[in-house]
């Protein structure tokens, strides 16, 4: 269900409605049209069928999980000071939302408006909560550590030759489902790390690198140091075809061929770092991949002639879906293969071009969800995530426009990516008087003792620290913060450990 635009009522206790979509500030609908190329509705023969079919309900269910909140709390509002109205709440809140809501805020409703913006931020924080229980008690998604998705997945990446898959795309909440949906990779086997503009922090990758080269030798996992594999690093930026000159990266200036270069080189300085630090041959492999938001479609760059990634000779899976619609399936298979290769026959790839290869296939089917789901291209082109995420974690985050993804140790150094989207909250939410969801997470390692006090120790660091930064917002009740922590050794949930929307102690005199 797509959100509207709020009704802009002084008298806040009528409720809240959605948040307003930044799109519909700027698209001309005749600019919106579709590049399909498609028989009758059919799917393309590469399209899983089946599996579109499980992804969108995880999609429909989890989206109206949080979407709901709006019209509940809107039947909640209108009876505030009916009789029985704590019971009458906490049964609708239960009824749609299955959660409770704050007995501590509902009951101040006889002396003053209810806090629409307090319980808005409540139902977002629980909603993430139940989610991220289902999450890892069921894998919806299928692709947990362990599941045989997961090995044949960890298998092809070993044929490839590579021991390892790192990907960067931006923290733009349109990206977070590039592993599991546009990419259909099983997202236990994938390092996933998102940063705005997709510019990844060299220092920290480098120190990723080592950790994985050292269990390596240390424990032969996932293969010993003495194979022929390599680390490979992928960036995924991002570009709309419809809406090219404002809804492309913010981070960016919505400069595609900027976003672009800016990826490369952040992909160039990090193997320069490897190769210069560490002598004999030691190396990683590296992919650009531009990501249309509208779409889902790829656009993978490939090598120039010098091996080196071009900016200019790329491949579009779009195409490929419109060459390919009307042929059969060792057709297609073979006009892939010639695109990346110098092959005509998946069986004779080898390396990056087989994992290209798959990654082509992927999207097809990715490409075709859309299609059927979302007739062709999103409705929600712009920005239309329900929270923010901060911190270090949120694996189970693995849908578009559901989180906007800040990964960072510390505010300071990480102001730039939350900055970005406290301003693309600014908008959705705080000028529609609605408060800015923030989720902050630390993974931990429960093997490592005192790890779990430590995680604890910095949710309340950068929870101190964005009332700080933001004080003018958290002030007037327009940013609310949920403090968790996860144990990444488990299959468990995060755990909540505080918001600031508890009850307050009263401090005795």
């Amino acid at each position: 269900m797509v959100l509207r635009g709020l009704a802009k009522a002084k008298n806040f206790t009528l409720g809240p409605t959605a948040p307003m979509k930044s799109f519909s500030e700027h698209i001309d609908p005749k600019i919106k049209t579709r590049k399909l190329r498609n028989r009758s509705g059919e799917s393309h023969h590469f399209t899983d069928q089946l599996q579109n079919k499980k992804l969108y309900e995880y999609e429909l269910k989890t989206k109206k999980s949080f979407d709901d909140i709006v019209s509940t709390l809107k039947e909640i509002a209108y009876i505030q000071h009916n009789e029985n109205f704590l019971k009458n709440a906490q049964q609708i809140s239960q009824n749609n939302l299955g959660i409770d809501l704050p007995t501590h805020i509902l009951e101040k409703a006889w002396v003053k408006p209810l806090d629409m913006r307090a319980l808005y931020a409540w139902c977002v924080f629980k909603q993430h909560d139940k989610f991220s229980d289902d999450f890892f008690k069921n894998d919806p998604l299928e692709g947990s550590s362990g599941s045989i998705e997961a090995k044949n997945f960890e298998k092809f990446l070993l044929d490839c030759g590579f021991h390892l898959l790192d990907i960067t795309p931006c923290s733009d909440g349109r990206l977070a489902h590039t592993v599991a949906y546009v990419m259909r990779i099983p997202f236990s086997a994938v390092r996933r790390r998102s940063h705005a503009g997709a510019l990844f922090d060299i220092e920290n990758t480098v120190n990723r690198w080592i950790k994985t080269e050292h269990k390596r030798y240390r424990e032969g996992v996932p293969n010993s140091a003495d194979k022929d594999t390599r680390y490979l690093k992928i960036v995924t930026y991002h570009f709309s075809s419809v809406d090219p000159l404002h809804q492309g990266c913010a981070a960016h200036g919505s400069d595609d061929a900027l976003a672009a270069e800016e990826g490369l080189n952040k992909l160039n300085a990090f193997r320069e770092s490897v190769e210069n630090s560490f002598c004999c041959g030691a190396s990683v492999d590296l992919m650009l991949i531009g990501l249309d938001t509208d779409t889902d479609a790829l656009k993978i760059h490939l090598n120039s002639k010098d091996g080196n990634i071009s900016l200019e000779n790329t491949i579009s899976t779009l195409d490929i879906y419109n060459s390919t619609i009307d042929k059969s399936v060792e057709e297609t298979s073979q006009e892939i293969c010639q695109l990346i290769s110098n092959y005509s026959s998946e069986k004779d790839l080898t390396g990056v071009e087989k994992f290209i290869y798959k990654l082509i296939v992927n999207n097809i089917s990715q490409i075709d969800y859309v299609n059927e789901f979302h007739k062709g291209s999103y409705e929600d082109i712009g920005h239309a995530e329900r929270f923010i995420g901060v911190g270090i974690g949120f694996k189970e985050v693995h849908l578009r426009n559901l989180t906007y993804f800040s990964h960072l140790d510390t505010v300071e150094e990480g102001a730039p990516d939350l900055d970005v989207g406290i301003k693309i909250f600014s908008g959705l939410n705080v000028s529609e008087d609605l408060p800015i969801p923030v989720v902050i997470r630390f993974d931990y390692s429960g093997r490592v003792p005192g790890a779990k006090e430590r995680a604890i120790k910095d949710c309340d660091r950068v929870n101190n620290a964005i009332s700080i930064r933001y004080k003018n917002l958290v002030d007037q009740g327009l940013l609310h913060t949920c403090l968790t922590i996860r144990d990444r050794d488990k299959t468990d949930s995060a755990q909540i450990i505080r918001m600031s929307l508890d009850k307050k102690t009263m401090e005795a005199h």
